[in-house]
């Protein structure tokens, strides 16, 4: 009886060790699904502001070089869509890109998620430049031009704005699809009558007495609508601390810029390589706004911007916003901050 009690024992203690390994084994690969390899980030180019002093400070690599998390850092140069295409195939995770070609993934229903915003200033920093000499004075004077500027852009939006003014639309000009690299040089050479491009991109020319100013979207506050934080859908479900932490280290990049705003100039100039004047233009009086909250007034405003994208057929579908907004990661990552404070 002693000896069947004793077998017995032994065989209770090696099925509850044989438990125990399991479950330790099964923590072991759910704790390994909860870091993965790598995190890739990107922005339209040259960089929104948080991303370039991220870029310069090695503030993300930081965050998670301790879990061995790999982090890639891309600057897509033909626009937003270019940069939302490749969150929504899961090419990257996280992007920084402007209200126009995130609003345009949430419409079609792409898996991505609104979590923050990159920015809210009240300028679009969007020009339209033509050539010193040209005889172009007038948007009037732009009908039946050939335009080069990015489809699906904010410059593409504030474009479709400015030749409002004038009664004119898209369909009135000859447009072509090139970036600030190419449409600088065709601009140049007189291939192309005007470029509507980022104030940081043209400025060089401006300043160097090559092109003058048409028109400077600063001067119409009312265009302006927030940048965007988008994160792939499928990612954040699969890994939400990954995007707490993310989102932390982005309050804390805001938070920096507004306290240290020379320093903020001078790394996004260097970073950039972009006029300090224009820079200084676009964050006027120091002032960054980029604090990531998802306040009414930005709601209000990317509501706005995506009824004139639908107005001018930039735009198709709608958006669901309570779909598309989750600020739960926000939300956790403010509480984190704030209680390190």
């Amino acid at each position: 009886m002693t000896k069947t009690l004793t077998l017995l024992r032994r065989s209770v203690i090696k099925g509850i060790a044989a438990a125990a390994l399991g479950i330790a084994a099964f923590s072991a690969l759910a704790h390994a699904e909860d870091k993965p390899d790598v995190l890739r980030i990107g922005t339209t180019a040259p960089g929104h502001l948080k991303f370039i002093l991220a870029r310069h400070n090695g503030a993300f690599e930081k965050e998670f070089a301790k879990d061995g998390i790999k982090v890639e850092l891309v600057a897509f140069t033909n626009g937003g869509g270019e940069a939302l295409t490749a969150l929504a195939t899961g090419a990257i995770e996280v992007t920084y890109t402007g209200n126009n070609p995130a609003l345009r993934a949430a419409a079609k229903g792409a898996d991505v998620k609104a979590v923050g915003l990159s920015s809210f200033t009240k300028n679009s920093s969007t020009t339209i430049i033509v050539l010193k000499d040209s005889p172009i004075k007038t948007l009037k004077d732009l009908k039946g031009k050939k335009v080069a500027y990015l489809p699906g852009t904010v410059r593409h939006s504030v474009f479709s704005k400015a030749l409002k003014l004038a009664n004119l639309t898209t369909d009135d000009v000859d447009s072509l699809n090139l970036d600030f690299a190419a449409s600088g040089p065709a601009l140049i050479r007189g291939d192309v009558d005007a470029i509507v491009e980022s104030d940081s991109s043209t400025s060089k020319l401006i300043e160097s007495g090559q092109a003058r100013v048409l028109l400077d979207s600063n001067k119409y506050p009312q265009w302006s609508a927030p940048y965007i934080i988008s994160v792939n859908g499928e990612y954040a479900k699969k890994y939400p601390e990954i995007i707490k932490r993310l989102l932390k280290v982005d309050i804390q990049l805001a938070r920096w810029a507004d306290a240290n705003p020379e320093e903020t100039i001078k790394i996004f100039v260097e970073e950039t390589k972009t006029s300090e004047k224009s820079v200084r233009s676009t964050y006027d009086g120091g002032k960054f706004y980029q604090d990531p909250r998802i306040t009414p007034d930005a709601l209000k405003a990317l509501k706005e911007e995506e009824a004139f994208m639908k107005e001018s057929k930039l735009l198709k579908g709608a958006v669901d916003y309570d779909t598309w907004f989750d600020t739960s990661y926000l939300d956790k990552a403010y509480k984190e901050v704030d209680a390190n404070q």
